[in-house]
């Protein structure tokens, strides 16, 4: 490193990088947004994927309607109390 006077030339270098980051972070911020909007306008499903199909979220509603208890069920497809749950408050 270059001093001159105590300050040193990597300081103002430092500030010009930083700077540069700043602005690609930007910059991928403002492409993820637009990627998203168009992804909304055509009707992309965003997020994770649901963990049953509609099928089985059909025969859990029946069978809870029938009695059925949510840890039995949960136990049958293989899935979490959590995931029953919001199956039958229509979350899901």
């Amino acid at each position: 490193m270059v001093e001159k006077k105590g300050v040193s030339i990597s300081y103002p270098l430092i500030k010009v990088l930083a700077a540069v980051a700043d602005f690609e972070r930007e910059l991928i911020i403002e492409r993820t947004r637009a990627g998203q909007e168009r992804a909304r306008a055509e009707g992309t499903h965003m997020g994770r994927p649901p963990k049953t199909t509609k099928e089985r979220r059909r025969v859990i509603r029946t069978r809870l309607a029938r009695g059925g208890t949510v840890t039995a069920l949960a136990r049958d497809f293989n899935v979490s109390r959590a995931t029953v749950l919001s199956v039958r408050d229509g979350s899901t």
